[in-house]
């Protein structure tokens, strides 16, 4: 995917500022390009031969317009939370339950990736939307490393109406039912399907998946579209 260059320097800046404390919001739509390419470059997830089943992918019927964020469709079941950074994900469904880590880019203008080493860790942009608050909010995760299934090995296998947990740091629940799970080629990855701005809290939850190759790892991303509907 192309990114385009007069946006990787706001991109940079902005992630080193929430890094020590100032969070500066930027587009939605600004990090689609470098999420999907960092999540299935030669740093995140090869499988580096390991033997086993393939990660379970979506099926047709889980696909869906719901993915349709920004349009002014149907308003969310539960109000807008302030901003909040999440410290944990937890989908039931397929029994996760992880600890997150802010996510900012690298001098290249890729996405940071959680450590490969902790495998139950995921990541969120931290210098974009906080889960809850009305926009897009995007966690990332490993599907597996070198030694075998990682956090989001079964994202793929979700299902419509499924709920996603996120813990957040004021103390609030914001609860998240999935509208659709997807899984996108790399060289078409559909951004403004994905991370379009939102007039509702949007929640992506994104891993590698698609074709795999010895050679080149992942050939796509999964892709879990959510919107809040309940807060505790």
């Amino acid at each position: 995917m192309r990114i385009p260059c007069r946006a990787r320097p706001a991109r940079t800046s902005t992630a080193r500022h929430a890094r020590a404390g100032r969070r500066r919001r930027v587009p939605d739509a600004a990090i689609a390009a470098v999420t999907a390419v960092a999540l299935c470059s030669g740093i995140w997830l090869i499988r580096n031969g390991t033997e086993g089943p393939p990660p379970p992918q979506p099926s047709a019927a889980q696909a869906g317009d719901a993915s349709s964020a920004g349009t002014g469709g149907e308003p969310p079941a539960a109000p807008p939370l302030p901003p909040s950074p999440p410290d944990r994900i937890r989908i039931p469904a397929i029994r996760v339950n992880a600890p997150l880590t802010g996510l900012g880019l690298t001098s290249s203008g890729s996405l940071e990736a959680p450590p490969a080493e902790k495998k139950n860790l995921a990541g969120w942009y931290e210098a974009g939307t906080t889960p809850g608050e009305t926009g897009t909010a995007v966690v990332a995760g490993h599907v597996d490393d070198a030694e075998g299934p990682a956090v989001f090995y079964n994202l793929g296998a979700l299902k419509k109406g499924n709920t996603i947990e996120m813990d957040r740091r004021d103390g609030s629940v914001a609860v998240f039912t999935v509208d659709a799970i997807e899984v996108f080629d790399s060289r078409n990855f559909p951004d403004e399907k994905v991370y379009g701005p939102a007039r509702r809290p949007e929640l992506r939850v994104i891993t590698c998946g698609g074709g795999y190759s010895k050679k080149t790892g992942y050939q796509g991303n999964v892709v879990v579209f959510a919107h809040l509907t309940a807060t505790r």
